[in-house]
């Protein structure tokens, strides 16, 4: 298996599986990092509750929103495709906002190019459908924005300002195959050098890439160099996403609400140290955590976050994963298959690297969002046609949007 799948796939991991129950990720939960008074303290988390690092032990939910009151940022982590932690993140928006409206949003997914569409989406100029065009939404993002409707609503109707904290993927990249002094100064000039120091981040993040599970050949200076080029990629997106954030809080002079995904956030290590040691303003985060069905509670850390929200398991994500990643070629209309599908619904169809895209459902497309927004439109147990192009000859794949089976059912 090469490097780059290595990592790619570490980075899956990283994104889809944390926080669900799995043995590995319950190993995750438990580490003895971060907050020196907790980090050798555990508490247990049930379902639809929340629970205070400090005290300990479970808190109303109106108590935790009045202790955010003094601080400059606020952290909510996801998993992108949990409707649930969404959700969290949506009654936390709103309970900050009603207590002190001046307050703006963060986002992961948007980078700093898209500023523009972020702002009159905020002024209520667009409309759902046009911001989801000029956002470049499934380019950018690639996750259905019904995860995220509740949210967006609720900043435009009461024209909460938002936030890019992102810069284009292939810096990131760049970074992670071939270290920072490889930009060039243009690109430098948008992100600022990752600190590699972290002994505690850098051991949270080795634990995750072991957690990932690789092939015995995959060892020596071959894992070491997949972990760093990993390292460097996760460093990056923590640094880069700390330094817009702090440009926005000086910009809009007003409480920052980061949405990130958790890994950026787990154990105070990521975005929000970043952040902390740049300005040493006070900040709280809040995680969420899976209770997997047939548990009443989960063991966590109480250095995991400040605040840890319980959620139950869900049956499937609310809306399907696709999987397929398209790449533009000059010269040709076509959209064409970046990689083998190595997550979401696509997995289980005949995919291959290098396929031309001739139509779907008879539809033609040359533009990525508009093919990833048509395909949105379908849900669980629905199917696509796809008309491909490989080695020269036509074929048919059906994609069949099959609900992923849960273990012991």
């Amino acid at each position: 298996m090469k490097i780059k799948k290595i990592a790619a796939i570490s980075i899956l991991l990283f994104t889809f599986s944390m926080l669900f129950g799995q043995e590995e990720e319950n190993k995750i939960l438990i580490l003895k990092i971060g907050n020196k008074r907790f980090k050798d303290k555990v508490m247990d988390v049930s379902s639809g509750k929340v629970y205070s690092a400090k005290e300990g032990k479970l808190i109303p939910f109106q108590k935790m929103i009045k202790e955010m009151k003094d601080s400059d940022f606020i952290y909510v982590g996801e998993t992108h495709t949990s409707l649930s932690m969404h959700e969290v993140q949506f009654k936390i928006i709103q309970a900050l906002y009603e207590q002190d409206r001046n307050v703006f949003v963060g986002l992961e997914m948007f980078p700093i190019s898209f500023q523009d569409v972020l702002n009159k989406w905020s002024m209520a100029i667009l409309s759902r459908e046009k911001f989801i065009q000029e956002s470049q939404w499934y380019v950018n993002w690639n996750y259905h924005f019904g995860f995220y409707e509740k949210i967006f609503e609720f900043v435009k109707d009461h024209k909460i300002p938002l936030s890019a904290l992102n810069v284009p993927r292939e810096i990131i990249t760049k970074i992670r195959k071939k270290g920072w002094d490889a930009l060039s100064e243009e690109e430098k000039k948008l992100i600022p050098q990752p600190d590699l120091s972290h002994e505690e981040h850098r051991a949270f993040i080795r634990t995750i890439f072991k957690s990932a599970g690789h092939p015995p050949q995959m060892k020596g200076k071959g894992m070491d160099m997949a972990f760093e080029g990993l390292y460097r990629a996760q460093s990056a997106w923590d640094e880069v996403m700390a330094f817009y954030a702090l440009q926005s809080r000086k910009r809009e002079d007003k409480k920052v609400i980061v949405l990130a995904g958790s890994g950026h956030l787990l154990y105070n290590l990521g975005i929000n140290l970043r952040v902390y040691e740049k300005s040493h303003l006070p900040y709280k985060t809040v995680i969420c955590v899976v209770i997997p069905d047939g548990k009443e509670s989960v063991q966590v850390s109480r250095s995991l976050a400040d605040y840890v929200w319980g959620i139950a398991e869900e049956k499937i994500p609310a809306f399907p994963h696709i999987g397929l990643q398209f790449k533009k070629f000059d010269r040709l209309d076509n959209l064409v298959i970046e990689r083998m599908p190595i997550i979401g619904v696509a997995t289980s169809a005949n995919f291959k690297k290098g396929d031309v895209l001739l139509s779907v459902d008879g539809k033609n497309f040359s533009d990525i969002n508009e093919l990833r927004i048509y395909l949105s439109r379908f849900n669980w147990n629905d199917e696509v046609k796809f008309c491909l192009l490989r080695d020269a000859q036509e074929i048919e794949v059906l994609l069949k949007f099959q609900p992923p089976e849960r273990d012991g059912s």
